[in-house]
């Protein structure tokens, strides 16, 4: 599986997130409501009529979906494709393998958080330690004969389609029935078997989307990074300086996340837009801006590009704001929030070429200062507490192996993390006491996955805004997901908490917002800016620089209104290029 199609199984988080939700609703506020209240009688009734070849049927059927013939039977399929296809069915064979292995997993995480008791019937077969909710002979079920047949519907038609359409429903049949079997001997209750049916059907989705669509259904993908066609390319407007003599750019590298052929591919664009006299300077763990401020002193300098990810862009703003020194942004870096903000394509070369295909914008920069490191800006984030923690407990071998989802990694490992003890003061207005997990700052609001962690946030509206998360226990994160996640849904996006000021999530999240935000934490806390940890500290203000940066943006659609810096309905200031 190539990386591209990595962060897909990122789902599998999420999906385990929601099952631990809905298994908490049906033990805690459904538990007494129709129909969750009114399972037992199911059981009750089941119980009492049992007899005849249901009883054995049904016990073959827990043995087939029992953890030592599903782990014999999925070894067995996953060896008879690799076989008797001479290694040329690996994806499908991982694919099968990996269900199985990833709904286990899932299942595993959700018994660890939801507890519910066996139905009050006698039962068939020994009651396993863990919790009734979802049935894991169930989705285990799902995943290997639910796999199975999605590989035989995917292979190609024949002659005998009858057959193959005959066996995906024989192989679908068989989880149905392993659910009735577990409700008919009393081992779960149905939502219990209904909770391993999705299960096992939202990992079959995330599995088939990241090993088999993208080889087989998926719509053909974009041509891989290239040199671009010079016929298909816009002519540069400005080829030239005023007096003839090419235009000078400066490029600022990251090493690891700039290679050699990137490299090569970002010289190339820069030349066709008219700068054919280039500066290359590679950052390092000591100067992360790759020495900028004398570089840029040196001589006339028509542009900077910064080759890399979110704290290589916020090291070289830092000396760009204020200058008027036009700004552009290749991301190749893990988070690259800053250009997912301002909408700029994924592809590194293709986001180069489309922002110098545009026109530039002025947008704002936060400036941070507090106790230990001096004052320095920001583009996107500042933030303390759990925000900080994660970012500073994800190893830089584990972001180079699986970029941004490092990141969620270490978020697990501080999810029990104490809250903080703060207080934040907006604009020099009165003192405001909290509790908080983590505090964010933001310039702009939208995380990876398109995540709007602070949805009133612009990168060109004077302000900053702010949110404290403080969920309390599994409820509390839960409730806060879906808040979050609610406002990625169609017509919801614009929709911020409302006058700058609010709590909302029962409580789990609190918005502010202003120009100049200044806390004070009762204890030394982890703080970031733009993914850079800078160290503990009890102290933490910003203020905005409005309009201080000056970037290149892609060109506008042409059903856009009016520049916007962030695509996202507020006016920019924007200057001649």
């Amino acid at each position: 599986m190539g990386p591209g199609r990595l962060p897909v199984l990122l789902l599998l988080p999420v999906q385990a997130a929601m099952m631990a939700g809905i298994g908490l609703m049906i033990t805690g506020p459904l538990a007494h409501l129709w129909p969750v209240a009114a399972e037992g009688g199911v059981n009750r009734g089941l119980a009492a009529h049992r007899g005849g070849p249901a009883t054995p049927f049904s016990e073959w059927l827990s043995l087939l979906a029992g953890t030592q013939s599903i782990i014999a039977l999925t070894l067995l399929a996953v060896a008879a494709m690799l076989a008797f296809s001479r290694g040329r069915w690996l994806r499908q064979a991982l694919f099968l393998g990996g269900a199985v292995a990833a709904q286990s997993a899932v299942f595993l995480l959700v018994t660890m958080v939801v507890e519910r008791s066996r139905p009050h019937v006698p039962h068939l077969d020994a009651a396993p330690p863990t919790s009734s909710f979802p049935s894991g002979h169930v989705g285990a079920s799902v995943a290997l004969f639910g796999g199975l047949a999605v590989l035989v519907a995917l292979q190609p038609h024949g002659a005998r389609r009858w057959l193959r359409h005959a066996l995906v429903t024989a192989l679908l049949i068989v989880p149905v029935a392993v659910a009735f079997s577990r409700v008919y001997r009393g081992m779960h209750y149905p939502s219990d078997v209904v909770g391993g049916l999705l299960n096992g059907t939202c990992t079959l989705l995330v599995l088939a989307y990241a090993l088999l669509l993208p080889a087989r259904h998926r719509p053909p993908a974009d041509p891989a990074p290239g040199p671009i066609p010079a016929e298909r390319l816009p002519a540069a407007r400005t080829p030239r300086a005023a007096d003839g003599t090419p235009r000078r750019a400066v490029v600022v590298r990251h090493p690891h996340g700039c290679g050699p052929e990137l490299a090569d591919r970002v010289r190339d664009v820069l030349r066709r837009h008219g700068y054919a006299d280039q500066e290359w300077a590679p950052t390092s763990a000591e100067d992360a801006a790759g020495g900028l401020p004398g570089r840029i002193a040196e001589e006339d300098t028509a542009l900077v590009v910064v080759c890399g990810g979110d704290g290589t862009v916020r090291a070289c703003a830092d000396v760009l704001a204020g200058t008027g020194i036009p700004l552009a942004v290749v991301p190749c870096g893990t988070g690259n929030l800053l250009a997912r903000n301002l909408r700029l394509p994924s592809d590194p070369a293709a986001a180069l070429e489309a922002a110098l295909s545009g026109e530039t914008a002025r947008i704002d920069v936060g400036r941070v200062t507090g106790d230990g490191p001096a004052a320095a800006r920001f583009t996107v984030m500042a933030g303390a507490g759990f925000d900080a923690a994660m970012v500073a407990d994800a190893s830089e071998r584990a972001k180079e192996r699986l970029g941004w989802a490092a990141y969620v990694l270490s978020a697990v490992r501080h999810l029990g993390d104490p809250r903080m003890r703060l207080s934040i003061r907006l604009d020099g207005g009165p003192v405001r006491e909290r509790r908080a997990r983590m505090v964010v700052i933001g310039n702009v609001g939208t995380l990876q996955g398109g995540l709007p962690l602070l949805p009133d946030a612009r990168p060109d509206s004077g302000r900053l805004e702010v949110v404290l998360l403080d969920p309390r226990g599994a409820r509390g994160w839960l409730a806060a997901a879906g808040h979050l996640t609610a406002r990625m849904l169609p017509g919801r996006q614009e929709a911020g908490p409302g006058g700058g000021y609010g709590r909302v999530a029962g409580g789990a999240l609190e918005y502010f917002s202003a120009v100049r935000v200044d806390i004070r934490f009762a204890r030394p806390q982890p703080r970031e800016l733009d993914g850079d940890v800078i160290g503990p500290g009890t102290r933490l203000s910003a203020e905005v620089e409005p309009g201080a940066l000056r970037i290149w943006l892609p060109p506008r659609a042409p059903h856009e209104p009016g520049r916007t810096a962030a695509a996202a309905g507020r006016t920019a200031h924007t200057v001649g290029g």
